[in-house]
């Protein structure tokens, strides 16, 4: 019986063998750190002067993109691409000016974002989330594989009005490297 049961085992193990690198990455990634994920290039569908789409992306919350046309913002977006296909688990967003209280509430801010996730194959996953109306950063999971662009598009706003822009002070990404 020993015999036996010594024969299946390697037999499972050789199976076994070429799924293990996946399995033991998926661990890794599952149960590791994730890291800051900085993108490679920026745009946007337009911007006020002096408030770029690289300002959102740029590691530093006090400065912030905005929109070029007051407004609800509605249909605006921010896009990204990285440089090699990432692994996104996370997303950290600072919505309107500043992470700071009393510059956060001088420009209008999203209310709602869709993110629209492209992989390197073009297949695109989409996860519509909702912002609260605070100052400081909001994280939202955005599991995605092998991405290589991410698109942000303004659904809807708070604190629009004249001469009001939706802002968004900085986008972060977090996961792995593929």
């Amino acid at each position: 019986m020993l015999p036996i049961l010594l024969l299946l085992l390697l037999t499972g193990i050789w199976f076994a063998l070429p799924h293990l690198p996946g399995l033991l990455g998926f661990a890794k990634e599952e149960t590791g750190a994730p890291e800051a994920l900085p993108p490679s290039a920026f745009r946007s569908s337009g911007a006020a002067s002096g408030h770029g789409a690289s300002a959102a992306f740029d590691g530093f919350n006090n400065r912030y993109w905005a929109v070029r046309e007051t407004g609800d913002g509605a249909g605006e977006y921010l896009e990204c691409d990285f440089a090699q296909p990432v692994r996104t688990l996370k997303m950290v967003v600072f919505s309107g000016t500043s992470a700071r209280k009393d510059e956060f509430l001088t420009q209008a801010r999203p209310a709602r974002i869709t993110v629209v996730l492209t992989s390197k194959d073009g297949k695109e996953t989409r996860r519509t989330i909702p912002l609260k109306d605070q100052a400081g950063q909001q994280t939202f999971d955005t599991r995605g594989t092998d991405i290589v662009r991410v698109r942000l598009t303004v659904d809807s706003a708070f604190g629009t009005g004249k001469g009001r822009r939706v802002a968004v002070a900085e986008v972060e990404f977090f996961g792995h490297r593929s």
